[in-house]
């Protein structure tokens, strides 16, 4: 079990509004609750996990910490505990960004967690992009990614290969390179979710378990039927005994040891009793391919994309190619900007040949980041889709703005012959 948490880096709410819980009367979500609940929780049990992807969050999160709460953090990364996965400012979309955005994006969260932790993410995990692409799985295994974990696949295609244990395959994207940019590649079995049932976050539905024989409600027996019932059905639709599943949703953990404490329970039941036969932990995914990779398995290939995407009968996600048609020009032609300015700026530097760089470098370096950020923003799977809310559109549009109004406010242009 993979315990996580997907956050949006905006999409009914704003980044600023998801990160503080602002707006309730949207979705009552706030990241920096998550991430103060979920890390005391780990320091306190050896045995559990949890992975974080989107570095647009963590990294405000992490500069408003102490020197205490940071010491944990590293305590359980260098432990195995805490796993960053894909590493990105955010989950970017596979459609309709451009590659050097998207590599962009990815390089600014790599950057923070280098040089913070010098840690270098080696999983991909797409979980909420709407269709995946061949050329995003070349651009991981060029990242020194080996694995790629998604969710969204047709319905169709979901259909046929769970017949076929087909879940799990080797992607070899069809570029010039060829197998160099093979990658083991996992489709997930439940989208993104705790297994049907067995939702015990503060904002799920299910019923917590209940193991004192003692009290009214006594029921982990029942829920642990259901549990390992739930897995023998899926280990007939994969290859490996070793099966992976997540444990999380949107902006779950807020309340981190309602998760934890009831899966605890359950876990504890299926262990002690045989006649299950199996055992369920807390894992990461590269423990997970760790587990698998001696097994020797021969998986099956693919070579083109996972697109279009669609969830059921006629419901093909292809309107966000097109959708708020002027956002993504404002994004394609940010993006002109920002490659043309830092490529301007890199070769002034280079051959010192505009004082006003090395002397105000600190300056113009801090209006390039905004805007990187910003951009960084512009590329996740809600962003320059057009599947965001209005409001969450505009601030999008309000971050690229200001970030463009910090690289023209240091005055380049007229800079970099004096």
């Amino acid at each position: 079990m993979i315990p996580h948490t997907h956050d949006d880096i905006g999409w009914l709410k704003t980044v600023d509004q998801y990160f503080i819980d602002s707006e309730k009367q949207i979705t009552n979500k706030g990241v920096q609750y998550i991430l103060d609940s979920v890390f005391p929780v780990l320091n306190m049990d050896p045995n559990k996990r949890f992975i974080y992807v989107e570095m647009g969050f963590f990294e405000r999160w992490w500069k408003e910490q102490d020197q205490n709460t940071q010491d944990v953090v590293r305590k359980l990364l260098q432990a195995g505990q805490l796993e960053f996965i894909n590493g990105g400012y955010c989950m970017n979309d596979e459609a309709a960004v451009y590659y050097e955005d998207s590599i962009d994006q990815m390089t600014l969260g790599h950057q923070f967690l280098l040089q913070t932790f010098n840690v270098t993410p080696t999983v991909g995990w797409h979980i909420d992009p709407f269709g995946h692409a061949s050329a995003q799985a070349a651009l991981f295994a060029q990242m020194g990614f080996k694995a790629f974990y998604f969710s969204r696949i047709d319905y169709q295609d979901k259909t046929q290969r769970l017949a076929q244990k087909a879940m799990e395959m080797v992607w070899i994207p069809e570029t010039s390179q060829g197998i160099e940019n093979a990658m083991f590649t996992h489709v997930n079995y439940q989208h993104y979710s705790n297994p049907t049932g067995f939702n015990f976050d503060i904002v799920g539905t299910d019923n917590p378990i209940q193991d004192d024989i003692e009290l009214e409600g006594y029921d982990v027996p029942q829920r642990a039927d259901a549990f390992v019932a739930y897995f023998r059905q899926m280990q007939t639709q994969y290859q490996s005994p070793d099966l992976f599943h997540t444990a999380g949703g949107d902006f779950e953990y807020m309340a981190a040891h309602m998760n934890f404490k009831n899966y605890d329970k359950l876990f504890k039941y299926i262990r002690n009793t045989p006649s299950y036969n199996a055992n369920v932990y807390y894992n990461t995914p590269t423990e997970y391919l760790n587990a698998i990779y001696p097994q020797n398995i021969k998986y099956p290939t693919k070579t083109d994309d996972f697109f279009p995407y669609a969830d059921a009968d006629s419901a093909y996600w292809t309107g966000y190619f097109t959708s708020r048609v002027a956002f993504k020009g404002l994004v394609r032609r940010s993006g002109e900007f920002l490659q043309a300015v830092r490529k301007l700026v890199t070769q002034a530097i280079w051959d010192k040949s505009s004082q006003y760089l090395l002397t105000n470098y600190a300056a113009v370096d801090q209006a390039i980041y905004k805007l990187e950020d910003a951009m960084a923003m512009g590329q996740h799977h809600d962003a320059v889709t057009g599947t965001e809310k209005q409001a969450v559109a505009e601030d999008y549009k309000l971050h690229i703005t200001k970030g463009i109004d910090a690289v023209n406010q240091v005055k380049l242009y007229n800079r970099f012959l004096y």
